[in-house]
């Protein structure tokens, strides 16, 4: 894993998954050349997080999508706090780093699904989703609702309500606030 952010991000997830997200990573990662990286932007959130995003272009403005039709701007999530796997750490969102001028700092952010930075003839975007969906994680770009293209989770057979039942219940793994997957 090239990006430090990514670390401190994957180091907060859920510890059955945070190695399989250093894996796929990884192994997106050996595929591009030095000047490409996986960007989690998004792991483990609180309830309160995800409220705040629930809001936006509901109850609140969001700048990104705001017309005049849609004074509020685009909805962010149909998930509120405990709705969401994120809120387990059990999913991660991501995106594409580049360092433009290849002197070892990454300066854009692409979410761009259709672009072939390192010209190998796959979609960088896909070379990421396949190294996810080969350790088992569901891709949010292929539900047929709510199409979530930066999304991948891992959830172990476990719907968000029994880990909201489980979270509620404070049935943890010891010593942490990670709900106890068996």
């Amino acid at each position: 894993m090239r990006d430090i952010v990514s670390v401190g991000r994957v180091a907060a997830l859920h510890p059955l998954i945070r190695e399989d997200v250093t894996k796929a990573i990884d192994n997106a990662e050996k595929n591009f050349p030095k000047w490409i990286a996986v960007r989690i932007v998004q792991g483990l959130r609180t309830w309160d997080e995800q409220n705040a995003l629930y809001a936006l272009g509901r109850t609140k403005v969001n700048p990104n999508g705001k017309t005049a039709k849609k004074p509020k701007g685009n909805i962010v999530t149909n998930a509120s706090g405990g709705k969401s796997y994120h809120n387990y750490g059990l999913a991660i969102d991501f995106a594409i780093l580049i360092d433009k001028d290849k002197n070892g700092t990454y300066d854009e952010l692409s979410w761009s699904m259709v672009t072939d930075y390192d010209k190998n003839g796959v979609f960088d975007w896909q070379q990421v989703v396949k190294a996810f969906e080969d350790l088992g994680f569901e891709w949010g770009g292929r539900w047929r609702t709510f199409v979530d293209n930066p999304h991948c989770q891992k959830v172990f057979g476990y719907t968000w309500r029994k880990l909201s039942e489980m979270y509620v219940a404070k049935k943890y793994i010891k010593d942490c606030m990670y709900v106890e997957l068996a």
